[in-house]
């Protein structure tokens, strides 16, 4: 069974940095794709960036490029999101998920989350 551990949340001033980690723990890291999602309140789930499983492709949100940057170590189960250059529109509850399709089977994990404040 997959968990996933997010943290490095926390409360930052616009213009800070934070940078996020998830760690995972099951089998088979390196043949999941990794995504961060956010939710701010009374908003829906957003995806935020998004890393192929051996991270030759990454994708972004048009509101985070250019300040947001997902990377993943194989080597620790683990994917971050360095995140700069932060806005108050950027809070939310972060979100860390691992999906792959086996054939015609498909898995999603979500870790629990881990709160981003921007505010000064």
């Amino acid at each position: 069974q997959v968990q996933l551990v997010e943290s490095g949340g926390g409360l930052v001033q616009p213009g800070g940095s934070l940078r996020l980690s998830c760690a995972f723990s099951g089998f088979a890291f390196s043949t999941y794709a990794m995504s961060w999602y956010r939710q701010a309140p009374g908003k829906e789930r957003e995806m935020v960036a998004t890393i192929t499983n051996f991270g030759g492709s990454v994708t972004y949100i048009d509101s985070v490029k250019g300040r947001f940057t997902i990377s993943r170590d194989n080597g620790k189960n683990t994917v971050y999101l360095q995140m700069n250059m932060l806005k108050p529109e950027d809070t939310a509850v972060y979100y860390c998920k691992a999906a792959r399709t086996v054939g015609s089977m498909r898995n999603n994990y979500w870790g629990q989350g881990t709160q981003v404040t921007v505010s000064s």
